[in-house]
């Protein structure tokens, strides 16, 4: 099922002007705040109208505004979760869940699926207010999916949530991601949800598709900076190996051993990690007597100077792209230049757990 969008929207001096196509799976619209996600999003759900364009689902036209279609939202047969759960306060979670599907005649959704696949089922007595903000929004998912949507919209669902709450929730959506049937658009201005999540990026900027595409591509362009230098990084995927006893898991990424903080995934389970350009050391020769544990042999792609001091450069490595965000000073020193052999260091702690993730 794919969702196909081109709106126009004018806000005074901002003009959202976008154009994309959300395959299956989860579809991040990625971006600093004000670039037009929300809005985007908004239009798919039919809370807002744009001046201009076309909205379908899999062939079903939701929005044309030359054929005069704009379907209320009640009737575009979508699930949405906002970024506070909205949950009525007086009802169970088991009322809560069931209201959708009351509210939905018809609906499809297994009600015992859905709540083992979210882990909520020790919840459903509950009332909201005994519930922590992770356990909400877990809920508030599970309502939108009962309402058995065409496809699944979330405005930044995790943003109100605290660290460890997201690092609870994260896994669900990964679950969403890979086990639903149904399509997911996901706004997120979070470079670390992007790469653990999404199938496919649409990097927004000042209202205009500034990219798309899959989350490795996407993040590891260094062309794009939907957030700026400081969000760049790699997405890899690799094979968990082995786990030690010193608290490290070893990875293959394409041959390369990686280490990391120990993952839950068991050997042979294959994930995909996050590395920041801001992370990564580069080195002309292979160093020696350091203490970090991954050292990846590599081949410069491009130096690119930023407008201050700093410079990204990209290296192709077997195990995937890496970005390295560096000085200019730096790179002159080094005199990096493309095509030069050179290789990437990275600290095993300097890959957070939360830039780690289940494969889709």
């Amino acid at each position: 099922m794919t969702l196909a969008v081109r709106i126009r929207h004018s806000f005074g001096d901002f003009m959202l002007d976008v154009d994309f196509e959300a395959p299956p799976g989860l579809t991040v619209l990625f971006g600093r705040s004000g670039s037009g996600k929300t809005t985007v999003i908004n239009a798919v759900a039919g809370l807002l109208r744009p001046d201009e364009g076309r909205i379908a689902v899999d062939g079903q036209t939701l929005l044309d505004s030359a054929g005069r279609v704009d379907l209320p939202p009640h009737r575009r047969g979508l699930g949405y979760v906002f970024q506070e759960a909205r949950l009525f306060p007086h009802m169970s979670v088991r009322q809560n869940l069931k209201f959708s599907r009351w509210f939905r005649k018809g609906t499809r959704a297994d009600f015992g699926q859905v709540v083992e696949m979210l882990g909520i089922g020790d919840l459903l007595d509950r009332r909201p207010g005994a519930l922590s903000g992770g356990e909400r929004q877990r809920v508030a998912i599970g309502r939108a999916l009962l309402g058995d949507p065409g496809i699944l919209l979330a405005d930044e669902p995790l943003a109100a949530l605290d660290d460890a709450r997201k690092a609870e929730i994260l896994p669900y959506f990964e679950r969403l991601r890979d086990e639903a049937a149904v399509p997911i658009l996901y706004v997120s201005h979070s470079a670390a949800e992007v790469a653990r999540l999404a199938t496919t990026v649409v990097a927004l900027e000042n209202g205009r598709v500034a990219g798309q595409g899959p989350a490795a591509d996407v993040l590891g362009d260094p062309m794009l900076t939907p957030l700026g230098a400081r969000a760049m990084g790699a997405v890899l995927s690799a094979r968990v190996v082995a786990h030690h006893d010193d608290g490290l898991s070893e990875l293959d990424a394409g041959g390369v051993p990686l280490f990391v903080p120990r993952v839950v995934q068991s050997a042979g389970q294959t994930i995909r990690l996050r590395i920041a350009a801001q992370e990564v050391m580069l080195s002309r020769a292979r160093p020696e007597g350091v203490s970090a544990l991954n050292i990846l042999p590599g081949t410069i792609e491009q130096v690119r100077p930023g407008e201050g001091p700093g410079a990204i450069v990209s290296l192709a490595t077997p195990a995937g792209r890496i970005l390295a965000r560096i000085t200019q000073r730096s790179a002159k020193t080094l005199g990096l230049a493309e095509g030069m052999h050179c290789h990437a260091i990275i600290k095993s702690v300097a890959i957070a757990p939360q830039d780690i993730g289940g494969q889709d």
